[in-house]
């Protein structure tokens, strides 16, 4: 055995410089939560769970929101300053992810529990439009386009697919833009109605602004996808301008 093997055979029979018998009596140390925390949060839920969403302000639920996401920590300081960022309950939940890092203390673990809300509202109210006749759902509809698009920081473009008897077949964006601009390509949208064998269409778009009184841009627009209809016996229905406590109908404004 050469004297290197030696010296590292040695050095591996050597006792260590500690009993590893102590090592029984270490215990984890015990992370709780304190206790003003852990009164707070059952009060909250038991406010909830008693008189529902109506019988706290919208911090109070943003905090039940924020409850999952992180466990032990107080979560009233991040809701308010998510509120005083973003406004109000429903931009917190539709804020873009970039955004929504920006401030302090969120991370991955609460911007996936904010982006599951925002996906369950939009699928709940989604599947109360799908399927359904345009006429005897209207007020579902208006519903649906505010609850995905009111509270967008940028504009977005989505077109109602109608098939003959004016049941909503398919609702698709077709495009997604700036604060104040989204490019349209109504030949696009015309193939995309003969793709789905529709046989009428209904614009809807955002005002970030809030603001749902339709520019001279938007006005343009429209009057080229309903000619593009025009040329392929396809009807447009409407153009619906979402705001952010309201909505345009072109329709009943006289635009079409």
């Amino acid at each position: 055995m050469s004297a290197q093997s030696a010296d590292m055979t040695h050095f591996a029979e050597q006792a260590l410089p500690f009993l590893l018998d102590s090592l029984d009596n270490i215990r984890p140390i015990a992370v709780t939560q304190p206790s003003y925390i852990k009164d707070h949060r059952q009060r909250l839920r038991a406010r909830f769970m008693t008189g529902g969403s109506t019988a706290m302000p919208d911090y109070e639920l943003l905090e039940l929101i924020l409850f999952r996401a992180v466990p032990r920590r107080d979560m009233k300081p991040l809701a308010h300053a998510l509120m005083e960022r973003f406004g109000d309950f429903n931009r917190v939940i539709s804020a873009p992810e970039a955004r929504l890092r920006d401030v302090d203390g969120v991370g991955d673990a609460i911007i996936i529990e904010l982006k599951i809300i925002e996906a369950t509202a939009q699928r709940m109210a989604r599947a109360k439009i799908m399927q359904q006749h345009v006429v005897s759902s209207w007020d579902a509809l208006l519903d649906y386009c505010h609850t995905t698009m009111a509270h967008r920081e940028t504009e977005q473009f989505r077109v109602l697919f109608l098939d003959r008897k004016n049941v909503l077949i398919a609702d698709e964006a077709q495009g997604h833009g700036t604060v104040d601009h989204v490019p349209v390509y109504p030949r696009e949208i015309a193939k995309r109605a003969l793709e789905l064998n529709a046989s009428a269409l209904i614009l809807v778009h955002n005002h970030p602004s809030g603001d749902p009184t339709p520019s001279q841009s938007d006005i343009d627009m429209t009057a080229q996808v309903a000619k593009a209809c025009d040329a392929l016996g396809l009807s447009l229905h409407d153009h619906l301008i979402i705001g952010k406590s309201r909505e345009l109908s072109f329709r009943s404004e006289g635009y079409l």
